[in-house]
């Protein structure tokens, strides 16, 4: 299923990466600072899906980061664009076949936690799945992960604890929290974010959960970090992507010191 993808990407000199990146809206630039790159475009590696969404550039990157060998998504796909889920979640399984141990999963998010501001990061600590579906659900690839699969601790609790340690160290303030995966493109209504924080979420987007899903499925360990852009439905006057771009722009140095201080200790 991946033979293509993975012959075509190892011909390119990728071998061996550690550590997987997935960037979200606004967040691509961080792979600017891998060296000795070697950047593919999606639409050239076979069965890759290619991203539509503005602030997602479709590269895929491959170098050192914090001393490390990584491969990083520099933009993503999702739900909303049309793809399977098998499309959405594909990168994380050729990851997996590439060697990888470690899936660093990022996205812009909106802030249903009262206690938020736009421009905070926020540690996921764990996630929500409100659009009633999963990229396990069909026939089980087994040489990846077992058929049911134990969420227990699908991020990592010594991730989590790195984190706040960086954020300390650093000396720059960092939220936790759950967060909500909702399918998009539209906005979630007041409604279901008065129902979300009942529920116990503290942040939504239209990502990551099913990239989780497939990474724990695959024994990844998994890290999560949300860039808070906005406050949610009915906690602002209105909603739009510009916003979560210029937002997220503003948070990229403490985000790249973030990513970069957790590569290095991992």
């Amino acid at each position: 299923m991946f033979t293509e993808a993975i012959d075509y990407i190892k011909s390119k000199g990728i071998t061996e990466p550690k550590v997987g990146l997935i960037l979200g809206s606004g967040l691509g630039d961080l792979a600017d600072e891998i060296e000795e790159s070697i950047q593919l475009d999606y639409s050239d590696i076979p069965n890759f899906p290619v991203s539509t969404v503005e602030g997602h550039d479709g590269k895929l990157v491959y170098g050192t980061l914090a001393g490390k060998k990584v491969i990083a998504l520099k933009g993503r796909f999702h739900y909303y664009e049309g793809y399977d889920l098998d499309k959405v979640t594909f990168p994380v399984r050729i990851f997996n076949e590439l060697g990888v141990e470690s899936v660093v999963i990022t996205n812009a998010a909106g802030g249903v936690n009262e206690s938020f501001n736009p421009g905070d990061l926020m540690i996921i600590t764990d996630h929500l799945n409100f659009t009633g579906s999963n990229p396990l659900i069909g026939q089980n690839i087994s040489e990846h992960g077992p058929r049911f699969v134990d969420m227990t601790e699908t991020y990592s609790l010594r991730g989590q604890q790195l984190l706040k340690d960086i954020a300390k160290d650093n000396d720059f303030p960092i939220k936790e929290g759950v967060y909500t995966w909702f399918t998009g493109p539209t906005y979630e209504t007041p409604a279901e974010i008065r129902a979300t924080r009942v529920m116990g979420g503290d942040a939504v987007g239209m990502s990551t959960v099913p990239e989780a899903i497939v990474a724990k499925h695959c024994g990844l360990e998994v890290f999560g970090i949300s860039c808070i852009t906005n406050l949610a439905a009915g906690m602002q006057a209105e909603l739009n992507h510009e916003e979560v771009v210029e937002v997220s722009t503003k948070v990229k140095p403490r985000f790249k010191l973030l990513i970069t201080e957790l590569i290095n200790q991992i």
